[in-house]
């Protein structure tokens, strides 16, 4: 089974970091990218059976925790937060703990982590794998 993926980020080149870093793990493929939480929700609609979130916290329109609050409603998906602002012990963090993200993996260099698989691939990858075989 492969597992589908949406990549939520505002920033174009992290959505393209992300989805290639994904699509470079077997059994992954990112079937449809956001660049907010209002488009990532219409998405949900297109894509019910997503089995697997990375959700950028700093966005315009609908920011990653108030998609949260409405997503936990209408998927069942597993939600990995991917941001820099969600650090170990920050506020944002436990935030998306309570409103329900899976899982929180910072990126290494700020907003658009160029070095997101080097510095955070392994970590990534295997947060992810956890996830869906959860």
């Amino acid at each position: 089974m492969v597992c589908k993926v949406m990549v939520v980020d505002d920033a174009l080149m992290m959505r393209m970091v992300i989805g290639n870093f994904v699509n470079s793990l077997p059994g992954f493929e990112v079937v449809a990218r956001a660049e907010n939480g209002k488009v990532a929700l219409e998405q949900l609609a297109k894509w019910p059976d997503i089995n697997l979130i990375l959700l950028d916290i700093e966005m315009p329109e609908m920011d990653g925790l108030e998609f949260l609050r409405y997503a936990k409603m209408k998927t069942k998906s597993k939600i990995c937060i991917l941001s820099s602002v969600a650090g170990s012990g920050s506020p944002y963090a436990a935030k998306a703990r309570a409103l329900g993200a899976d899982a929180i993996v910072t990126k290494p260099s700020g907003a658009v982590s160029m070095d997101l698989a080097e510095k955070r691939g392994s970590e990534l990858a295997q947060v992810l794998k956890k996830l869906v075989a959860a």
